[in-house]
């Protein structure tokens, strides 16, 4: 990549950082200047998920958007934790540099791999050497507790099976799948609300290992189907009031035949 191409980031950059440094500073704004790294947590969150939104949706001007957003939110908060004297913007990246290259000797040295397996084998091992001396000597020491269920499910799932913890073949996990439900029915029909609950996350849990195991993330599946209903929803909505009517008013029949028609039209 040539340098022209770099300096436009690394102007705008620039002008962020000003921005953020107007905004914090004694004759800025009251409540910039009353933000901390621990208070800007949740807005994080919620511009990174305004940023998937944008990027499951296809909308790539709202991708730009909330990627900037989400940039303003961590330069933020890199500048907090400089002004405060812990550790600069740069040191930030140059850690994070330097760890890449560590974990891609394939990309950046003369290392080879046979097969993915081995080059995930590498990266813990690598992992594993460098929480030597540290807090995170464990496999699941480094796993975010704040995750959503569903995400951290499938980190789970996927950091057993880096360290050989899982299911022979897909083959097992389908019986093992089908093993959970049963366990389940069980449960729902002994009236037990406590192990229904318990069963219920097991099936999820082996599901997600199922997934995995196809390429798919159930999150963002999850994510893609919660949509398509939101979206066919609102069209079964559209189409009632241009007819006049309104779902509340509508028998469960007439829902579903208003449904399959937004199907059908979806289908082209």
């Amino acid at each position: 990549m040539s340098d022209n191409l770099h300096d436009a980031p690394a102007r705008a950059m620039k002008e962020l950082l000003g921005v953020i440094d107007a905004l914090i500073a004694p004759d800025g704004c009251p409540w910039d200047r009353e933000q901390t790294p621990l208070s800007l947590c949740d807005y994080l969150v919620e511009e990174a998920f305004e940023l998937i939104e944008g990027i499951r949706t296809g909308d790539k001007k709202e991708a730009m958007e909330e990627l900037g957003d989400v940039m303003f939110i961590l330069l933020f908060i890199a500048t907090l934790y400089e002004r405060a004297g812990d550790h600069t913007l740069a040191d930030s990246i140059n850690h994070s540099t330097a760890k890449m290259i560590r974990r891609h000797p394939h990309v950046f040295g003369d290392k080879q791999f046979e097969d993915i397996k081995e080059l995930w084998d590498n990266w813990e091992r690598t992992k594993r050497e460098e929480n030597k001396g540290t807090d995170r000597k464990r496999v699941f020491d480094s796993l975010p507790s704040g995750l959503p269920p569903l995400l951290k499910a499938y980190r789970i799932n996927s950091k057993a099976a880096r360290n050989g913890f899982t299911w022979d073949s897909d083959e097992a996990v389908e019986a093992q799948f089908e093993l959970e439900r049963e366990e389940w029915r069980e449960a729902l029909a002994s009236g037990d609300a406590e192990a229904s609950e318990r069963e219920f996350g097991d099936c999820l849990f082996t599901l997600v290992e199922l997934g995995r195991r196809k390429g798919i993330k159930a999150n963002a599946a999850l994510d893609f189907a919660n949509q398509k209903f939101l979206a066919r929803f609102g069209k079964m909505e559209e189409l009632a009031e241009m007819r006049g009517a309104s779902l509340s008013d509508m028998s469960l029949d007439e829902m579903n035949r208003l449904w399959d028609e937004v199907k059908d039209w979806e289908k082209g």
